[in-house]
């Protein structure tokens, strides 16, 4: 016999089974049995995850969307940055078409996205390929201090800015 106590105790120990044990209640109409509490906890855990997920792509894209404008040194540098905005792209597009509502939550948290860009960018200075970089354009190992506090770009740019085309267009 289903109670809420083995519920939760089975949240605990086999959380899959808990899953499946709260749909069959569900889709039974046997609501007073589910385990509400944790219930609640796991779709708030998903709607998080799923903002992560954005904030995370944008923050790849506004990475190499940077890098692709102040440190691009040569023509052969840059095109696995192109490959990696428009992979990101493509992934939070696809996101956005499962949840549209996600898209205004993320176009809100584009400063977090700016922050995590900005610690990409000083981790892939600190890289040993990469310090000649820093030497060349800031004399040393950037911190975050040495980035635009605020994001540069818009979230429009984010979603289909192409500066490697422009050459095309003019």
């Amino acid at each position: 016999m289903k109670t809420l106590a083995n519920l939760k105790e089975l949240y605990e120990k086999d959380f899959y089974r808990w899953i499946t044990e709260n749909i069959e209640l569900l889709k039974n109409k046997e609501f007073d049995l589910v385990d509400w509490e944790n219930v609640i906890e796991e779709l708030e855990s998903i709607g998080r995850s799923e903002l992560r997920s954005a904030i995370s792509f944008m923050a790849v894209i506004l990475e190499h969307l940077y890098k692709w404008e102040n440190f691009k040194e040569n023509n052969s540098m840059g095109n696995g940055w192109v490959r990696s905005i428009n992979t990101s792209r493509i992934q939070l597009e696809e996101l956005f078409d499962d949840s549209p509502s996600l898209k205004r939550k993320a176009k809100e948290e584009i400063g977090l996205a700016w922050k995590s860009a900005v610690r990409r960018l000083v981790n892939w200075f600190e890289d040993p390929e990469n310090l000649y970089l820093a030497i060349k354009y800031f004399n040393r190992i950037p911190t975050e201090k040495d980035f635009p506090e605020r994001c540069p770009y818009t979230f429009e740019q984010i979603l289909d800015y192409k500066p490697w085309l422009k050459d095309l267009e003019e």
